[in-house]
């Protein structure tokens, strides 16, 4: 089955290499000539473990292929699948100038049947857009060409996208044709061995579903930061709340985790595209503008405790702050919305002076901050005289310090926990300053 992918970001190139792992021919298309001959002599643009040794493998198999030109595959393949950007407005919905350009293009070329189906996460009524966007230019062209449009959301996990995509919770397909029902079906077929679920449902409730999905996800996390606060305000223990209310089976723990507030590509950018949805159909989604806000504060919460222990933001001029972490989570080097980056502003605004490391995030940041910030090259080394440490992002090689050792080579003993992964009890019967979230 010969399928085409328009969009080698993280959603088209994992999405591309993995059906190309389960035996169909991919072409992934993107107009970004640099990006495509990096990845023809196999240098992959993101981090996502395992993902190179995939794109390099099936490559050599030559059952992936790259090019910037999608007239070119449009002959040959059954299923195009549009993965393109959709990045927020000014006014936090979602940018489709690139979804709209590919249907242009794909309504320009198509001589023979065509199943476009929508990858990027998109607002409901975008299918419809896509649809009148391709048949606008048949229609200048004179010609009837039969295509249908899909929609298949997303739903990998950064740092996990390769296992989420072969062993998925679900695969959400938006359909109102047959034709399109039988294609899709075909195509994941191999997934289909494990009995997992191919949910089938009408066009508007697929593109429905990714939003709604991420906008529960985020719901939860700035519920139990929100607990968090009070927690600590009235003496309770966060981590012993989030295990009570965990164990029920109607709620369960997982997104139970408090911290320093969700950052990514996804989180912030779907709940605010949601919330501009709502408003341009006359609703309004009040918790999701409440979940908006209280993770916007709990990014911040970091410096406050900061600024609290040194007596104020003008007790940190000059301080020396360690940071562990900058990626929004581990197994990424995605820094879109970090809290990280939230912190380096307040400190470095304050006149602190940052010095941070992460184990694959620090190019990215590099890129970003532009000299605002300086690095280590390991862990130990960040926190080489530091006044404070502060851990941004849970990395594994972050849960088991030797703290005797950070204890000689940090100037002082204070510790912020941003993910709650230290011992408190351990940490202050050494004689570490510790704070963490809701404790």
């Amino acid at each position: 089955m010969k399928i085409a992918i328009v969009g080698t970001g993280y959603v088209g190139l994992v999405t591309g290499t993995c059906f190309a792992e389960l035996g169909a021919e991919v072409t992934c298309v993107d107009t970004d000539t640099s990006k495509i001959d990096r990845l023809q002599h196999g240098d992959i643009p993101i981090y996502e473990p395992n993902l190179k040794q995939l794109v390099e493998k099936n490559h050599r198999a030559k059952r992936l292929h790259f090019t910037t030109s999608l007239p070119e595959v449009l002959p040959e393949v059954e299923i195009v699948f549009s993965a393109v950007g959709t990045p927020p407005d000014e006014d936090g919905s979602a940018d489709l100038r690139y979804v709209l350009q590919v249907a242009e293009t794909i309504g320009r070329h198509i001589d023979r049947y065509l199943l476009v189906v929508t990858k990027s996460t998109v607002p409901v009524g975008t299918a419809a857009k896509v649809r009148a966007a391709i048949q606008a230019q048949l229609d200048a062209r004179g010609v009837q060409v039969p295509f249908d449009v899909a929609s298949n959301p997303e739903f990998l996990k950064e740092g996990n996208a390769i296992e989420d995509f072969m062993r998925p919770d679900r695969v959400v397909v938006g359909t109102d044709s047959e034709r399109a029902k039988e294609l899709m079906t075909k195509l994941y077929k191999p997934l289909l061995l494990n009995n997992f679920r191919v949910l089938f449902m009408d066009i508007p409730s697929a593109e429905m579903t990714k939003y709604a999905a991420n906008a529960m996800l985020a719901t939860r996390i700035s519920f139990i930061n929100d607990v968090a606060n009070l927690c600590q305000a009235v003496g309770a223990d966060v981590n012993q709340v989030r295990k009570g209310i965990g164990a029920d089976s109607r709620i369960g723990n997982k997104f139970l985790y408090p911290g320093c507030g969700y950052g990514g590509s996804c989180f912030p950018k779907d709940v605010k595209a949601l919330i501009r949805s709502a408003a341009e159909n006359g609703c309004r989604m009040k918790v999701l503008e409440a979940v908006e806000r209280v993770n916007e504060r709990q990014k911040r919460i970091l410096f406050e405790k900061l600024a609290a222990r040194f007596g104020g933001a003008k007790g940190l001029r000059g301080r020396r702050i360690a940071l562990w972490g900058l990626a929004f989570k581990p197994g990424t080097d995605d820094m879109r919305e970090a809290p990280a980056l939230v912190l380096i502003d307040q400190l470095t605004a304050a006149g602190a002076e940052v010095v941070a490391y992460d184990p694959v995030a620090m190019d990215e940041a590099k890129r970003r901050l532009k000299g605002k910030i300086a690095y280590a090259t390991d862990a130990y080394g960040a926190a080489l005289d530091a006044d404070a440490l502060v851990l941004l992002t849970e990395w594994k090689e972050f849960r088991l310090p030797n703290w005797e050792l950070l204890k000689r080579a940090m100037r002082g003993r204070v510790v912020v926990d941003g993910r709650n992964i230290f011992d408190r009890n351990e940490l202050r019967s050494l004689g570490f300053d510790y704070f963490g979230i809701g404790v």
